[in-house]
């Protein structure tokens, strides 16, 4: 068996892998490099001139050559080298007629809990999404975001003082809505200092968060780690990394308890599946990041249901045309043949060969392709803060 054909395939705001080979099959995968996927499908149409010719079954040597043979990586190599390895994942599984998640051992579960997405402006918003997502029926929510999602053209500032209470206030609004039965994971978007972080942690012990993801930037791992060592509740980090050596660096830097596995950007199949071991090694649960379309959701799914340590897995409701607005449906759902039904929290693993869905033939025409502008919002004195 050959590979005939690689490309970079656009849609809406979205960029895939399509792998064919010379018997037919073809494989499907996604670059999680959403901001620049411009350059990312030109990093899969590089790879495709070596891969053409190519057993894909060999992958783990297609996916030590793809990022070794240059020495330089980065976040739009490392997508484009992550959508094609879901893509050769999804070749064999269909050669060999079963899912992903059996080549790799089998699953540990029959369903993956989920959480979904709360996007908006205004506190009374989030509460009236909140309410939404819990009549669905899901018992936990995420990207819920403790400073709002404000618009990026207004300026910010608030006094230190300020800043901090009107955060954990609306965490205990969040808590007072949804009551004890749905899990809060506070999506923090690098807002804070290492010393607002700690204090931050403090102010919101009593409404017990599932998490903190990413509440100081998270390329400082030894500050994250400090963060980490230094408050009660659960610090999550990760999605932002691209492989395997940056997880070990956070891990050996602090008492994390949550890695965000970016699959499509931290290696595919091949390279999620040795983080989860990895942090199996270290009783570190795994809740793999997605903020893409129901191919990156499928390959996820895939790591969820063989990973014995996996947790919870991010279920985008919203987000379309990359508007920070919430409409509890699943983002790209449209453009795959096949997506999971969510029951009570809990969504379906994929069932067919191979990934279990692909894209839709006239996934193009549904939705034009989208790129995301090169911005930030402003702080009051000009100076770029991150939301």
């Amino acid at each position: 068996m050959k590979i005939s054909r690689v490309a970079a395939i656009r849609a809406g705001q979205f960029l895939y892998a399509r792998v064919e080979t010379e018997c037919g099959l073809v494989g499907w995968g996604e670059s999680g490099a959403w901001g620049h996927l411009e350059a990312s499908a030109a990093a899969i149409e590089k790879f495709a001139e070596y891969l053409v010719g190519q057993d894909p079954r060999t992958i783990e040597l297609h996916w030590n050559i793809m990022q070794r043979f240059a020495h330089f990586r980065g976040n739009a190599t490392d997508g484009g080298v992550s959508a094609i390895d879901v893509a050769l994942w999804d070749i064999l599984g269909q050669h060999l007629k079963t899912p992903i998640y059996q080549l790799l051992g089998g699953a540990c579960r029959d369903k993956a809990r989920v959480y979904g997405h709360v996007y908006a402006p205004t506190i009374g918003e989030v509460l009236s999404e909140l309410t939404k997502l819990r009549a669905q029926g899901f018992n936990a929510v995420g990207h819920l975001n403790p400073f709002l999602d404000e618009n990026e053209d207004d300026r910010w500032f608030k006094t230190q003082m300020r800043k901090l209470d009107d955060a954990a206030e609306n965490v205990r609004l969040f808590r007072e809505t949804v009551g004890p039965d749905m899990d809060l994971l506070l999506e923090m978007h690098r807002r804070l200092t290492p010393a607002e972080a700690v204090e931050f942690a403090r102010l919101v012990e009593p409404s017990r968060p599932m998490w903190l993801e990413d509440p100081i930037r998270p390329e400082f791992t030894a500050e994250m780690g400090e963060v980490a060592r230094r408050i009660t509740l659960p610090v999550a980090t990760g999605e932002r990394f691209m492989g395997l050596a940056e997880f070990r660096h956070q891990i050996q830097a602090g008492p994390i308890a949550y890695v965000r596995i970016s699959v499509c950007v931290a290696g595919g199949i091949t390279g999620a599946h040795k983080i989860a071991a990895l942090a199996e090694a270290h009783d570190i649960q795994v809740a793999p990041h997605n903020p893409l379309s129901p191919i990156a959701l499928a390959a996820c799914l895939h790591i969820a249901a063989n990973a014995p340590n996996f947790a919870i897995q991010e279920y985008p409701t919203g987000f379309h045309n990359l508007a920070l607005q919430s409409d509890g449906k699943l983002l790209g759902g449209d453009l795959v043949t096949w997506t999971p039904t969510v029951t009570d929290g809990f969504a379906d693993l994929p069932a067919g060969p191979g990934l279990g869905t692909a894209v839709r033939d006239d996934a193009a025409q549904i939705a034009k392709p989208t790129t995301r502008r090169v911005s930030m919002r402003r702080h009051r004195d000009g100076s770029p803060i991150d939301q």
